[in-house]
């Protein structure tokens, strides 16, 4: 089976193409600030992003008509549970009318649907854990304030498909397992896996948990409220403090959690040995305190995330949460993998096709 993933970016469309699990080709194609500044929402760029992933195809001998299934990266959407989802006029409409924001990634399921529709009328498209995915139970979903309730936002689809990838190694059933999965990138989220639902995590796109390369996370409330008020910043720069430039790079001015690492563990610079020890030391209290969420009973933390190619990182998470399960790393994140793993499995009966509503 051919199965095309494809996966938008702010700046960028990765698309890829597998026969079954097995990939074909990887390929990023790059939009200029001047090709995106043309357009005055993220979704008036559909076709001009379809138009190129269409001569990509065409330049490198793939018709269209060869294709079993597209599958597109989900955006933000209404709060959904897990799993993949057949593309309708409902799900086309949030993702042209998103409830909670623009986003690049509302993009991926309007070109799958396009792409599928020229493909062949034989053509599934579909989206596969959005980062909307709500799972939570019910006690999770309150904070210290009815206003203000908790929002599931987290990296859904590495989460789940590392949550499989371990139950298929392991023969044992993801819906049997209980699970604490720690994603770390540019964000950072730590989901509790209950019997294959996210029963809990934390917001890791604005709200709490660790802080990340690019992201605060938790932040003392009354002092975030006092700065609010303190004429010092626009809301809008208050929200980048929050997303995009929180964490390591208000710290230290880059992002880049591998030159902070060089900057701490090779060259002796002691603020950045103080960043990147304190975000160890929050994921490790992350993982610890979702734990009791299931009294303890945790078949296994698992590790994954750009970050978890770091071993100084994930050698030093693990010496702090072995003691509530065995620790396995799962480094990177495949995104393209995934979504087409998501459509392999639709396409074999194995996974239910979910309809949006």
């Amino acid at each position: 089976m051919k199965i095309l993933s494809i996966n938008p970016g702010s700046t960028s469309t990765k698309i890829a193409l597998y026969e079954d699990l097995t990939c074909v080709f990887v390929q990023t194609l790059r939009h200029t600030a001047d090709e995106i500044a043309k357009y005055s929402k993220i979704t008036d760029q559909f076709e001009f992003r379809k138009n190129l992933i269409v001569h990509f195809l065409q330049d490198n001998n793939v018709a269209l008509y060869m294709l079993d299934a597209v599958i597109g990266r989900g955006g933000l959407l209404k709060p959904i549970p897990g799993g993949i989802y057949r593309i309708n006029d409902a799900l086309l409409h949030d993702l042209y009318n998103p409830v909670s924001g623009e986003h690049a990634s509302n993009l991926g399921g309007i070109i799958a649907c396009e792409i599928a529709k020229e493909a062949g009328e034989k053509v599934p498209a579909f989206i596969a854990d959005p980062v909307v995915v709500d799972e939570l139970c019910d006690l999770a979903r309150y904070s210290g304030h009815p206003e203000l309730p908790k929002i599931s936002i987290f990296h859904a689809l590495n989460q789940k498909a590392i949550a499989r990838r371990h139950s298929r190694e392991n023969n044992v059933p993801y819906e049997s397992l209980n699970l604490i999965i720690a994603h770390l990138g540019g964000g950072i989220s730590v989901g509790i896996h209950n019997e294959g639902k996210v029963i809990d995590v934390n917001n890791a796109l604005n709200g709490n948990g660790p802080f990340s390369p690019e992201r605060s996370g938790t932040l003392p409330v009354a002092a975030l409220v006092e700065l609010c008020f303190s004429g010092k910043y626009r809301q809008d720069e208050l929200l980048k403090l929050i997303t995009g430039k929180g964490g390591a790079v208000a710290f230290l001015g880059t992002n880049d959690m591998y030159e902070i690492e060089v900057r701490a563990l090779e060259k002796g610079d002691k603020d950045a040995k103080n960043i990147v020890d304190a975000l160890i030391y929050q994921v490790s209290k992350e993982i610890g305190f979702v734990a009791p969420v299931l009294c303890g009973k945790i078949d296994a933390i698992l590790i994954t995330g750009g970050i978890a190619h770091s071993k100084y990182i994930t050698d030093e998470i693990t010496k702090r949460v072995s003691f509530i399960a065995p620790v396995t790393i799962y480094p990177g994140e495949d995104e393209m993998g995934a979504l087409a793993e998501s459509a392999y499995y639709a396409l074999k009966g194995e996974r239910e096709i979910l309809e949006y509503k």
